[in-house]
């Protein structure tokens, strides 16, 4: 297996093999959330304008997602994880646009596989990974809106390499890192309300969810459901 870690939005475009968009802070950590809420399936999208006249289209019920971190005018949720923690998503499908999750997945061409990635799907993503038997692998690190290297996406993509090659690394040893990281700073700025902690924390409480974020393409769209191995 040959693994290759990637970052921003040229790394998913060079994807290729089995590709998993890494975003920490918040996208595929919000979605591991909303499937555990019962969310039947998300559509992932990389501007407002089109989850917004794809609902008007009927092809979902719940629009999520952010821009510069806030729920857009019109959207159901955010871009924020313990935003759901009591939702009723049950049976609903979501349409999903946020600055670097989304935008990753949208501009990925060349690989077989795609997968969201984060650290509360993180051992659930390399089992399912090694059952696929891959030759190549892509671990793309989106960080910030896909332009800037941030250390929890890149820290993520590390982790995720050590569990596909056999090493079992350290859980607080990532969490310091990344805590120490400056995108992980506006979660304790209480002048930034759309950056809360308890989202920090959701998204560094590593391997919470027993599910991969499997990602294929559905009449023209990305489309996300959780795959159990």
């Amino acid at each position: 297996m040959e693994i290759t870690v990637r970052s921003l939005i040229r790394g998913a475009q060079e994807s290729q093999g089995i590709a998993v968009i890494i975003d920490v802070f918040r996208c595929f950590t919000t979605e591991a959330v909303a499937f555990d809420r019962g969310a039947e399936k998300i559509i992932l999208v990389s501007e407002i304008e089109e989850a917004r006249e794809l609902r008007e289209r009927g092809l979902g019920q719940i629009l999520m997602g952010e821009v510069g971190g806030k729920r857009p005018e019109g959207f159901d949720y955010g871009n924020s994880p313990s935003e759901l923690m009591y939702a009723n998503l049950s049976g609903k499908t979501i349409i999903q646009s946020t600055r670097a999750g989304t935008v990753g997945v949208t501009n990925v061409s060349e690989a077989d596989v795609i997968y969201g990635g984060s650290l509360a799907v993180a051992g659930a993503t390399a089992r399912a990974i090694a059952f696929h038997k891959p030759e190549k692998v892509s671990l793309v690190a989106m960080g910030l809106e896909g332009k800037v290297k941030a250390d929890e996406d890149e820290q993520c993509a590390l982790y995720l390499r050590n569990l596909l090659q056999g090493r079992r690394p350290d859980k607080d040893s990532v969490r310091a890192l990344i805590l120490a990281g400056e995108e992980s700073q506006k979660y304790d700025d209480p002048s930034l309300p759309q950056w809360p902690p308890e989202d920090r924390m959701m998204a560094l409480d590593i391997d919470s969810h027993n599910f991969a974020l499997r990602i294929a393409r559905e009449d023209d769209l990305f489309v996300s459901r959780p795959e159990y191995v």
